[in-house]
C-alpha cells in the first residue's frame, strides 16, 4: 500500500497547483498526507481488527478532521449515523488499496471492494470505481499483464483505456467523479514503466493530483512490487507512528 501513500503525499502539493509535466520535484517541505492515506489507512485497520469499515473510518477521520475532506463526506464523518449519501466520487477508490491485498479471489475482492464503498458511495459509479481498483491490485499481485488488466477492467467497467496521456492532458482538469478520474490514474499506470513513473504521470494530467496519483501508485505498486527506497523512505517518514504501525501489521499479515 505505500505506492498510493507515497502517490497520495506526492500529488499533494500539486491538488490545488496542477501541473502538466512529469519535471517536478517528488518532495517538498510543503508535501504532506491527505484524506486519501488517512482513509486508506482506515481500511487497512478495519481489514486487520475485523472493525467495521464505517466504525474504522470514522475513527481514522475523526482523528485526523483537517486531510482535506469532501463537503458531503464530511458531514458523514462527523454524523452521528451512517447513512449513505450516493456519492460518485473517487473517494471511493482512493481508500481502496488494502483490500485488493487482502483476499484470495477475485470474487471475494470484489465483494469486499462493494462493501467498502458503499458506506458512503453507493452510487454505481462509486461501488465501479472501487472494484476496479481493488480488482487490478488483485490481478497484479497475482502475476497479471498488464494487457489482462486492461481487457477485464475495459470488460467489467466499461472504462475508456484506449486514449493515451499524451491526448489527454493538454484538455485534462480537475475531476473528482470516478468515472472522469479512475480511468485516467488507470491510463497512467498502463504507460508506466516503474512506481515512480506511474506516479508523476498521474501529476502531469493536472486533475486531482492526490487522488489519481494515490490510485496510479497502488496499481503500479502491486504490478512492479517494489519502491525506490528514496521515495519509501520519504514517504514513511511523512506518517504519524500509529499510521506507521497499522501498515507494519496489514504487511506482516497479508503481504
Amino acid at each position: 500500500m505505500l505506492g498510493a501513500v507515497a502517490g497520495d503525499i506526492i500529488g499533494s502539493v500539486y491538488e490545488f497547483q496542477p501541473i502538466k509535466t512529469i519535471e517536478f520535484p517528488l518532495f517538498g517541505e510543503e508535501s504532506r498526507l491527505t484524506d486519501d492515506t488517512v482513509l486508506t489507512v482506515a481500511v487497512a485497520d478495519s481489514l486487520l481488527t475485523g472493525k467495521s469499515y464505517a466504525a474504522a473510518i470514522k475513527q481514522w477521520g475523526r482523528k485526523y478532521p483537517q486531510a482535506g475532506y469532501g463537503k458531503n463526506f464530511y458531514q458523514w464523518l462527523m454524523s452521528r449515523c451512517s447513512v449513505a449519501y450516493e456519492s460518485w466520487g473517487n473517494g471511493s477508490a482512493m481508500r481502496v488499496s488494502p483490500v485488493g491485498w487482502a483476499f484470495d479471489t477475485l470474487e471475494q475482492t470484489l465483494k469486499e471492494a462493494y462493501k467498502s464503498a458503499e458506506i458512503t458511495h453507493n452510487h454505481p459509479e462509486g461501488i465501479k470505481g472501487a472494484q476496479v481498483v481493488a480488482g487490478a491490485i488483485f490481478m497484479c499481485r497475482q502475476g497479471a499483464s498488464k494487457e489482462d488488466v486492461k481487457e477485464w477492467i475495459s470488460s467489467f467497467a466499461g472504462y475508456n483505456l484506449q486514449r493515451t496521456i499524451e491526448n489527454i492532458r493538454p484538455g485534462y482538469r480537475f475531476e473528482v467523479s470516478c468515472q472522469a478520474s479512475v480511468p485516467e490514474a488507470i491510463i497512467c499506470f498502463l504507460e508506466s514503466n516503474n512506481v515512480e513513473e506511474a506516479i508523476r504521470l498521474a501529476v502531469s494530467l493536472g486533475g486531482d493530483a492526490d487522488t489519481q496519483a494515490c490510485i496510479s501508485g497502488a496499481i503500479a505498486h502491486a504490478f512492479y512490487g517494489t519502491l525506490p527506497e528514496v521515495i519509501s523512505k520519504e514517504a514513511e517518514n511523512r506518517l504519524p507512528d500509529e499510521m506507521k504501525k497499522v501498515l507494519q501489521g496489514f504487511k506482516a499479515k497479508y503481504l
